[in-house]
């Protein structure tokens, strides 16, 4: 009888563990009304304020998977700045953690999608133990931003002709396809 209960609670347990595997984390940013709704499989669901990119620059819409997971990462491209829960999705883009609070619910960043400290290490363990899509709609504004993706290229275009270096967001200031592919992988690295 013994064998039959243990038997019995390891297959629960194994159930238990399975169903928790699979659970998943599906993150919507919506740039018009900068908001994030955050849901998961294992049932638990948030709407966050968010900042996206600020006039001159361009948070990319579409659908990703994160890349990278880091729980503290300082931009070499802005100072040192740091980017606290940074979960990367495109290149040198991040959803992270921002001390500039009082900038949640409008456009205010480089390009990245910030969240308040708390609300960033909350997803930050959420898709760390779970994985996580991560889709991006909407636009920052009015016809400003409607046209972001041209200008934003048009912008780099003129200065890589006029000799200056122009990064997208927060990559490696190395110019190798190579040291760029290496960055992604390990973002920290550089």
């Amino acid at each position: 009888m013994r064998s039959i209960f243990r038997l019995c609670c390891a297959v629960g347990a194994f159930f238990a563990f399975s169903q928790a595997a699979q659970a998943f984390v599906h993150i919507h940013v919506d740039l018009s009304s900068q908001r994030m709704r955050v849901t998961s499989d294992s049932g638990r669901s948030y709407n966050w304020a968010i900042s996206s990119a600020r006039s001159g620059f361009y948070t990319p819409r579409g659908s990703y998977r994160p890349t990278s997971l880091q729980v503290m990462h300082r931009s070499r491209k802005y100072h040192n700045s740091p980017m606290p829960h940074s979960i990367f999705f495109a290149g040198g883009y991040a959803i992270h953690g921002t001390y500039e609070t009082g900038s949640l619910g409008r456009p205010a960043s480089h390009g990245c999608i910030r969240l308040s400290p708390s609300a960033a290490a909350k997803l930050f363990s959420m898709v760390k133990a779970e994985g996580a899509s991560i889709t991006i709609t909407g636009s920052s504004g009015g016809a400003h931003y409607a046209h972001a993706p041209h200008r934003h290229a048009s912008h780099y275009a003129m200065a890589r002709r006029q000799g200056h270096a122009a990064a997208l967001a927060y990559g490696p200031e190395r110019r190798s396809h190579s040291s760029v592919r290496r960055w992604q992988v390990n973002p920290a690295e550089y």
